[in-house]
């Protein structure tokens, strides 16, 4: 009914969705240093761009100088751990779910339009469609944070109407990247064997079977029900 692993250890490397006993590969450690290394700069760019933002939090905080700079700076840093996990064989798990988020069923619709409720947890695959959309929407908005932030600090080049321009994206992406990633928060704490899978890379088989039938049968697991 399952594949097993073999005697000898499997490198993460090659382990793609290795089912073991009763749990299943989900994560390598590229991919779990890279999402926490990347929500621990997004938590710090969305607190520090808060109390800059709010009035009422800039004057309870203070010190709006070293505020500023902690905000400027986990920015630019925010592309430097995918420029360190994306290439060569390290990265190879990454591509690949990378493309599978990039990837959009008829189910997923479907998913998105009961939002969840569709009952057809058998038809999905590793990725939801609400992980999809919001991968899809904070890889487009984290770009345009770091440009736009780039022009602000940086604004003696350009013309007033580009630099106003700026921060009006700027503080309205901003608005809509604090808004997702507060249900991205409250959506993992409720699916705790997902959000556990990020730190050790592995998701009961179990869990796997009835809410991802489709990925847990490509992975080599019982065919999904239907």
């Amino acid at each position: 009914m399952t594949t097993t692993a073999t005697a000898d250890p499997v490198p993460e490397a090659d382990r793609h969705d290795l089912i073991e006993g009763g749990r299943v590969w989900r994560f390598d450690r590229v991919e779990r240093v890279l999402h926490w290394t990347v929500a621990v700069l997004v938590l710090v760019l969305v607190a520090t761009g808060s109390i800059l933002y709010i009035g009422a939090l800039s004057t309870l905080v203070g010190r709006r100088v070293l505020v500023k700079d902690v905000h400027v700076w986990s920015g630019l840093l925010l592309p430097v751990p995918w420029l360190l996990a994306l290439p060569g064989a390290r990265g190879r798990a990454l591509r690949r779910d990378l493309g599978r988020l990039g990837r959009w069923y008829r189910d997923d619709t479907t998913w998105l339009r009961t939002r969840g409720r569709s009952g057809r947890n058998g038809s999905l695959r590793k990725f939801n469609a609400g992980q999809k959309v919001f991968a899809l929407v904070i890889g487009g908005a984290l770009p345009v944070l770091l440009a736009t932030g780039l022009i602000m600090r940086w604004f003696e080049p350009f013309p007033d109407h580009i630099r106003t321009g700026a921060t009006f994206v700027h503080d309205w992406t901003y608005v809509v990247v604090a808004v997702l990633v507060a249900g991205h928060i409250l959506k993992a704490l409720a699916e705790p064997e997902a959000l556990r899978s990020m730190v050790t890379g592995w998701v009961p088989a179990a869990w796997a079977r009835v809410h991802r039938a489709r990925w847990w049968s490509e992975s080599g697991g019982d065919a999904p029900p239907g």
